[in-house]
């Protein structure tokens, strides 16, 4: 139904408006009205891009054995029962819904500026080079290749064993480095318990890591203690050593130097790694053969800068 409003005198004109005028500017603001016209929009867009009749094959839907299996089957573990026929035939029609839908957005290009869209199937065009890829199968002297080439990738790092004994800031105060050399003295003389934690103060601390990276150091005593650890002599007490919690003194047992493995011992590492560098490549190359069928032109004062550049690289590659 139409709204009707009361117009007020209409002061420049000098008179009443009438009702008539009212209704004129009434009707254009009905919703229904704005509803058809988007309508008529949408529906000459369509028939301006999908200019022509689909054939018959694109008007065709099938949805195959297969798919109604599918549909049946991801309601089956939604739902652990199978479909009724009535749900089965709900599941088939949304399914079809969905396709006409895709269809017709597509058709209207809807696709074209969507960030979304674009960047999904651009992802679906990557994941097929890169079926192609897992499909090759690395021989033991393509790894060993790969392994030669990245050694410092399969490094083993260094390994230190150590002992430490711990003095507590807050409780010994300014005492703290005055008691640590004292009782780094008599580690070194040999004297005192035979538990050397025991001069120290108690702390959640471990009393000391066995074959450990400095990393895995670093991680539970903080990356200055870490690199003292890594400098320390082998085989006697020094310090006392900084950390986050305090000062310690440290006994390094043994330090391990780091290696390069073998294929075996880093199988499973180095054919993930040939494998993501192999996908890597695929991909570089089926880019590369698509991007061969167009002719990109980037406009504005970046595109002019970038057409600079390629002219410079082609003179200063002539002979």
């Amino acid at each position: 139904m139409l709204l009707r409003t009361e117009s007020p005198i209409d002061t420049q004109s000098g008179g009443a408006a009438g009702p008539h005028a009212s209704r004129r500017l009434a009707w254009w603001r009905e919703p229904l009205l704005h509803f058809l016209l988007i309508g008529v929009a949408l529906f000459l867009l369509y028939h301006f891009v999908n200019r022509g009749e689909p054939s018959t094959a694109s008007r065709e839907i099938v949805v195959s054995e297969a798919r109604v299996e599918a549909l049946a089957e991801n309601f089956a573990k939604t739902w652990m029962r199978p479909p009724s026929a009535e749900e089965l035939k709900a599941l088939v029609d949304d399914y079809v819904a969905e396709e006409v839908f895709y269809r017709e957005a597509v058709a209207m290009g809807l696709d074209r500026d969507d960030t979304v869209i674009r960047r999904r199937l651009r992802q679906k065009m990557e994941f097929i080079s890169e079926d192609v890829a897992s499909s090759a199968q690395p021989t033991d002297e393509e790894l060993q290749a790969y392994l030669t080439q990245h050694a410092e990738k399969f490094a083993q790092p260094p390994r230190f064993t150590f002992q430490q004994v711990f003095l507590s800031g807050e409780r010994r105060g300014n005492a703290a480095r005055r008691d640590a050399e004292r009782i780094l003295a008599e580690l070194r003389a040999g004297h005192g318990t035979t538990i050397p934690q025991q001069l120290g103060d108690p702390t959640l601390l471990p009393p000391g890591m066995d074959s450990a990276t400095a990393q895995e150091i670093e991680n539970t005593f903080g990356t200055d203690f870490a690199a003292e650890v890594a400098k320390a002599p082998v085989g006697q007490w020094t310090g006392p050593l900084p950390s986050g919690y305090g000062l310690h003194l440290v006994r390094v047992e043994r330090r391990e130097a780091g290696s390069a493995p073998a294929l075996a011992q880093v199988r499973p590492l180095v054919r993930r790694e040939w494998e993501a560098e192999q996908r890597k490549k695929t991909n570089e190359a089926f880019l590369a053969q698509l991007r061969g069928k167009y002719e990109v032109r980037v406009e504005g004062p970046f595109g002019d800068a970038l057409k600079q550049a390629q002219q410079s690289k082609h003179v200063g590659a002539r002979p």
